[in-house]
């Protein structure tokens, strides 16, 4: 099974990448070879596609990402599919249980009870990145 922060945060000469902590941002041009990938990530994560397509399976459902979509995964396991018409080009941000319950414990208004969703990734909609950190 590959796992995506570790080979990210394991090579940093190799992979761009911002780390606070455990909280890893990084762009990523994806290595995986064959047709479908077994992945897992010990924290959950953001990705945003910059360029190609991939399809992530969860146990439930399916995700068709391309250029242009944002979605949080929970932590666990995935099976990834791969296509190999152009490349899989993204920027994720590994974010650790620790900093969500921070982040929603800071905040005024408290935020819906979501307990009952158990989805492992959740679209969103479009959101910029800060680009020019990543450029070389």
């Amino acid at each position: 099974m590959f796992n995506l922060y570790s080979e990210i945060a394991g090579n940093p000469t190799h992979y761009k990448q911002f780390r606070c902590g455990e909280s890893l941002l990084s762009i990523y041009n994806c290595p995986l070879k064959s047709k479908y990938e077994d992945t897992w990530s010990q924290y959950n994560y953001i990705i945003y596609v910059v360029e190609g397509r991939k399809i992530w399976h969860m146990a439930h459902s399916s995700y068709d990402l391309r250029e242009g979509s944002c979605v949080f995964v929970r932590k666990g396991a995935t099976i990834v599919e791969q296509f190999f018409e152009t490349r899989f080009c993204f920027f994720l941000f590994f974010v650790p249980d620790e900093f969500i319950c921070e982040v929603l414990k800071s905040k005024a208004t408290p935020f819906l009870n979501l307990r009952n969703n158990t989805n492992p990734l959740l679209p969103s909609a479009r959101m910029l990145l800060p680009l020019h950190f990543f450029k070389r």
